[in-house]
Order: structure tokens, then C-alpha cells, then sequence
């Protein structure tokens, strides 16, 4: 009898300010907060016999070092990079570096906001990317993101001596 696979795993980044959510600007950002947004995703994940880590960090060297540091344990990765995402060469350059597919997502509509936010660095080089549904676009993002693992293009980790 075969054994069952190893449960996808995903990282969840949370770039700069997300610490504020539910605080910051609710009428662009909505009122959920960031520890709801998680909770929103593991009960999900759990749904989809996914395990997430997820982590929050304004600064992006700290950002960085853990992509780093996770992508040992993860088959992929969720990204809301913030402000991050218009200017970050440095957290495109780790995600691409670690060989680990991602989904960028966005709360807001990035397109109908500011000029300089309707340009990702990161979108060029993401599986997909989900703006402007406010949580459900992380929710999305993570149904994305298991499927894309599933259909055969899941990276090997680490811990499991892969290829």
C-alpha cells in the first residue's frame, strides 16, 4: 500500500503595515484584522488538507530572511507584499532565488488606486496574482496556489529529501 503524500505546505508573507489591518484605512483595506485573515486561511487550509506558516514583518531584510528560512518547509508561497511589491528588486530576488512558486495577492484593487501601485515587481515572476476582493483574495489565492502544487509542479523540499 502506497504511502499517503505529505500535506502541501504554504507560507503566508504579510508584508509592511499589515500588522495595522482592521485599523488602517478599513474603506481601502476593509475591517478584518491580520490575525482574522489567518485564522480565515487556516480553516481554509485545513478545508483543503493544506498546512500554512504564516508571518508578518515591516522591515524587508526580515521579510527576506525568513523567505529564506521557509522555503526549507514550504512547497509555495502567499504574498502580500505591501508596499513592497512596487519596490522590493531584493524580495523578488529571494522568492525567485528560493525556487518556490507564488501567488501574489492584494486586498484592495491595486489597479484603481495610485499610479505607482498598479506596478508589481513580483507579478512577472508569480503563478498568478489576486487583487481587490479584500480577504477572499488571499482565500483565492491559497485554492490557486494548492492547485497549482497539485497538478505535478511541486517543488521539492528539503525535509522530505526531494527532488
Amino acid at each position: 500500500m502506497a504511502a499517503e503524500p505529505e500535506a502541501l505546505r504554504i507560507g503566508v508573507v504579510h508584508g509592511p503595515n499589515l500588522n495595522l489591518l482592521g485599523r488602517r484605512e478599513p474603506e481601502v483595506y476593509g475591517r478584518a484584522t491580520l490575525a482574522e485573515v489567518n485564522a480565515r486561511l487556516r480553516s481554509l487550509a485545513a478545508e483543503l488538507g493544506v498546512e500554512v506558516e504564516d508571518f508578518q514583518a515591516n522591515g524587508e531584510g526580515e521579510l527576506i530572511d525568513r523567505v529564506h528560512d521557509m522555503a526549507a518547509r514550504v512547497d509555495g508561497f502567499l504574498v502580500n507584499a505591501g508596499a513592497f511589491t512596487h519596490t522590493s528588486v531584493a524580495l523578488l530576488d529571494a522568492l525567485v532565488g528560493v525556487g518556490r512558486p507564488f501567488v501574489e495577492v492584494h486586498l484592495s484593487n491595486v489597479h484603481a488606486r495610485e499610479e505607482f501601485r498598479r506596478r508589481s515587481l513580483l507579478a512577472p515572476r508569480a503563478v498568478g496574482v489576486i487583487v481587490g476582493f479584500g480577504v477572499e483574495s488571499y482565500l483565492l489565492g491559497l485554492r490557486g496556489l494548492a492547485v497549482h502544487l497539485r497538478e505535478g509542479r511541486r517543488p521539492g523540499r528539503s525535509d522530505r529529501g526531494g527532488s
